[in-house]
């Protein structure tokens, strides 16, 4: 009786070993699949013995929000390099269309001396001298004449406004030296007016010597008085002009010479006997300090700082972009493998 069921045991295992040996790699596959769909399969809490909720986040889940998340920042990212990409743009056509001003001073000891352009109708200059360090001594026979130490050249020309009239300019020479407070003082007399009030007109112009170098006097001083503003000193003061000098450098390379003045007014005590239609007039021009003022419009938009900051900006994007596609691709695989494994556990547990 025994023999009969030993032989038909030894045949059924021996099938099963014939079985084995002929597909090994599925078997283990197969036994891989297993462990690895128990590892994610959510037993039912009969078997656990405990009560649980019916829905738990894997690690998997929590790996897509994850990368959900990154995906957005990144979008954020590239949204806001963009933006930077239109403001970079944005700010140097601005710049291109708005140049800085950019002001510099030069500190010179010895100017080029300017020439001082006197309109004095019927008034008579009594006198011109050259003095330094600010003083001036007191004076000697006011209202006479006295020593005229002064390069000056006499010249008339036609009003470059009304093409009609002539004009008489005296041209004084200017102060130089700057370091020893150089200083000119003229005196001029009126003797005798028929208007309301009493002045005498002057312009300042950049150089003496380019008006003595000209051939071509008259028309230099029209040029002059067409660029140049002029100013007033009146009778019975004493008028002392500070000078200072001012460059202006334009867009096509060209330079235009601007005085700027400080101008302070002392009442002269006249104590001569004369007619009330007797006028007196002083007037003191120097330096107010030795730095030449240079202005000049720069374009602050530097094309290499855009095209670097740009570059960074675009290689930014393309890195940002990159993550975004890995990313999407690696979701994509997730997702796929969940679903493989969550079929593969539904096959188990049927």
């Amino acid at each position: 009786m025994l023999r009969p069921e030993i032989s038909a045991s030894y045949q059924e295992l021996s099938e099963d070993v014939e079985r084995v040996s002929e597909n090994p790699t599925d078997e283990r596959e197969g036994e891989m699949e297993v462990h690895e769909d128990a590892s994610s399969v959510i037993l039912p809490d009969s078997e656990l013995g405990t009560t649980a909720p019916s829905l738990r986040f894997s690690k998997t889940c929590l790996k897509n929000v994850f990368s959900v998340i990154l995906l957005f920042i990144y979008l954020l990212l590239m949204a806001v390099a963009v933006f930077l990409v239109y403001q970079t743009i944005s700010d140097f056509r601005e710049k291109l269309k708005h140049p800085v001003m950019s002001v510099s001073y030069k500190e010179v000891s010895l100017y080029d001396a300017p020439g001082i352009a006197f309109y004095p109708g019927k008034a008579r200059l009594l006198s011109c001298k050259h003095h330094y360090y600010d003083h001036i001594p007191p004076l000697i026979n006011p209202g006479q004449p006295g020593d005229i130490e002064c390069t000056t050249q006499r010249i008339n020309y036609t009003d470059p406004f009304t093409n009609q009239s002539m004009k008489y300019a005296l041209v004084v020479q200017g102060p130089r030296d700057v370091k020893k407070k150089e200083l000119v003082f003229l005196q001029f007399h009126l003797n005798g007016t028929d208007q309301d009030f009493s002045a005498i007109d002057y312009l300042l112009f950049s150089s003496f010597q380019e008006f003595i170098n000209s051939p071509e006097k008259a028309e230099f001083m029209k040029d002059c008085e067409s660029s140049y503003s002029s100013w007033k000193f009146s009778g019975g003061f004493r008028t002392w002009v500070k000078m200072s000098l001012v460059k202006t450098k334009e867009e096509d390379g060209s330079e235009t010479v601007e005085f700027k003045q400080e101008t302070s007014v002392v009442n002269y005590i006249d104590q001569r006997t004369k007619p009330r239609s007797d006028q007196l007039f002083f007037v003191v021009f120097e330096w107010k300090d030795p730095f030449i003022q240079t202005v000049q419009d720069i374009v602050t938009a530097n094309p290499w700082n855009m095209i670097a900051l740009l570059c960074g900006i675009f290689l930014a994007l393309f890195k940002a972009a990159d993550f975004a596609k890995l990313s999407v691709k690696w979701m994509i695989k997730i997702r796929k493998r969940h679903r493989k494994r969550s079929h593969q556990v539904r096959n188990h547990i049927n």
